[in-house]
């Protein structure tokens, strides 16, 4: 069995801040007196990323840093979700700093009555092309599984594993957003949501993957992607 948490958190890029992110977490987590683990997953990182990671985890050994190739965002966080299913819990969250650890409390403190706790962004200041592709996003979700989850890709979920390990288990590893089709699957099965407001700011630092048309472009293969799955018979 693994610690009562596990953090998954995916990397691509981010030297500048990642150390810090890192530390915050840490931090406040241990405060939460939680048994917990953070597994780092770096995704390629071009830049000294893995460098400062392994810098870190030999001072902070709650932290575990995974080296991979490349394969994008969605792909990274469903392997961490499928390598760490065994702890109770597992949180995702992203390495850009955009929602802080502070407010992972919120969630904790009300897991006891929930299997899905996510933290809803508040003050998101999306360009128009993202703010778009997350109505889109949503109103997928809400026609195909059902109007559970209005915040459906947001990085900033607690999962309690007993309850989803099926869909994690599931999904194909090259799915582009696993995340969306998870809030889709957790209404459809009518488990146990709560979403509460968490504060959002922009990033400051690192490479942001997605940009104009080629959000679009992605926006669309999720949509594929998660019709797909929906009528595919493999949804658990």
């Amino acid at each position: 069995m693994g610690p009562q948490l596990s953090v998954v958190m995916p990397v691509y890029n981010e030297q500048a801040a990642i150390g810090a992110v890192l530390e915050k977490w840490n931090r406040e987590l241990s405060r939460l007196g939680i048994d917990f683990r953070i597994d780092v997953y770096n995704d390629g990182s071009k830049d000294n990323t893995l460098v400062v990671l392994n810098s870190i985890a030999q001072k902070r050994p709650r932290i575990v840093v995974h080296d991979k190739r490349n394969s994008g965002h969605g792909p990274t966080i469903l392997q961490g979700y499928q390598q760490n299913s065994d702890c109770e819990w597992v949180f995702q969250t992203d390495s850009d700093d955009e929602m802080q650890p502070e407010h992972f409390e919120k969630l904790w403190k009300k897991r006891e009555h929930h299997d899905f706790l996510l933290g809803h962004r508040l003050g998101q200041n999306q360009p128009l092309p993202r703010r778009i592709i997350s109505l889109i996003s949503r109103l997928t979700v809400w026609g195909l599984f059902g109007r559970g989850v209005l915040d459906v890709n947001v990085p900033y979920r607690l999962m309690r594993t007993e309850k989803l390990k099926p869909i994690f288990h599931a999904l194909p590893q090259r799915t582009f957003a696993p995340n969306v089709i998870i809030s889709g699957w957790v209404a459809r099965k009518k488990l146990r949501i709560l979403e509460v407001p968490v504060p959002h700011s922009a990033r400051k630092t690192g490479t942001v993957s997605l940009q104009k048309w080629s959000l679009f472009k992605a926006a669309m293969r999720s949509f594929m992607q998660t019709l797909a799955f929906r009528w595919s018979g493999e949804m658990p």
